[in-house]
């Protein structure tokens, strides 16, 4: 069954400003009423003035809906369905964007505060990137307060790529534009599209980017790459795919070189 609401029902497409272009932020869910009020209030609570919410459901049976419903009047678009996983979710939210920028705020996400996305429009106006991105915490599931790693990659290159080093995706925002030219997430990938999409911006695109040294998203802990051995090795078999068939070439121990990096960003 197919359920969607959300103001455009009603009120039609938002647009790009004069001086404020809109921002599209697209939250995909999937049984998730613990925490998706928290993502949809920290949007709300941004002071930039002009964002477009979409929220895509992958047809939650936990409530999810009904708090959808509840925030009917504050969400541009939300539609509840099955689908065949996150980044088929993914795609149907940026091809229900009307924003000139488009970011990706999951329902375990929060923005860090009020100014988050007036950043990041700031930065697009100054320097006209084809894409942002910044710094992100990652947090007890349990316990919000408590910062289990502090994720900063100040650079999108493909030395770091080869080794599997990306941006935090949550904290990535790019032109719509880029995804009409270069396409959108590969849905045969189980954990790797977003490197894989990186990878293909970076390569095939040559987009250009800046990097804003602040912390604008908060993640809860548990998602799909950090669950077991199982997991981690079918993220690295991903991301030697996406290199390689974007052109770039790496291999299993090239890889083991992230693991420094990621030994520092843990908090002690």
């Amino acid at each position: 069954m197919i359920l969607e609401g959300g103001s455009r029902t009603r009120r039609g497409h938002k647009h790009s400003l004069t001086g404020k272009p809109l921002i599209s932020v697209v939250t995909v869910v999937l049984n998730g009423a613990r925490t998706i009020r928290d993502t949809i209030e920290s949007v709300l609570r941004q002071e930039y003035g002009n964002i477009e919410l979409i929220v895509i459901d992958g047809g939650s049976s936990d409530g999810t809906v009904d708090i959808l419903r509840e925030y009917d009047h504050a969400i541009d678009y939300w539609l509840s369905e099955k689908d065949r996983g996150i980044y088929d979710a993914m795609n149907k939210g940026i091809s229900l964007c009307s924003g000139e920028y488009v970011g990706m705020l999951n329902s375990d996400d929060v923005f860090s505060g009020k100014d988050v996305v007036q950043d990041i429009a700031d930065k697009f106006s100054s320097t006209n990137a084809d894409a942002i991105f910044s710094c992100l915490d990652i947090v007890d599931r349990e316990n919000p307060r408590k910062i289990l790693r502090k994720y900063r990659v100040a650079r999108l290159s493909t030395a770091l790529l080869r080794i599997g080093v990306m941006p935090p995706h949550p904290t990535f925002y790019c032109k719509r534009s880029c995804y009409a030219h270069g396409g959108m997430y590969k849905t045969d990938y189980r954990i790797a599209a977003d490197f894989e999409m990186l990878v293909r911006l970076l390569t095939k695109q040559k987009i250009s980017w800046e990097f804003i040294d602040k912390v604008t998203v908060i993640m809860r802990s548990g998602g799909v790459s950090s669950r077991g051995l199982k997991a981690r090795i079918t993220l690295n078999r991903e991301v030697i795919r996406a290199c390689r068939e974007n052109g770039l070439y790496t291999n299993f121990p090239l890889l083991a070189l992230k693991l420094p990096i990621r030994m520092f960003e843990l908090i002690r």
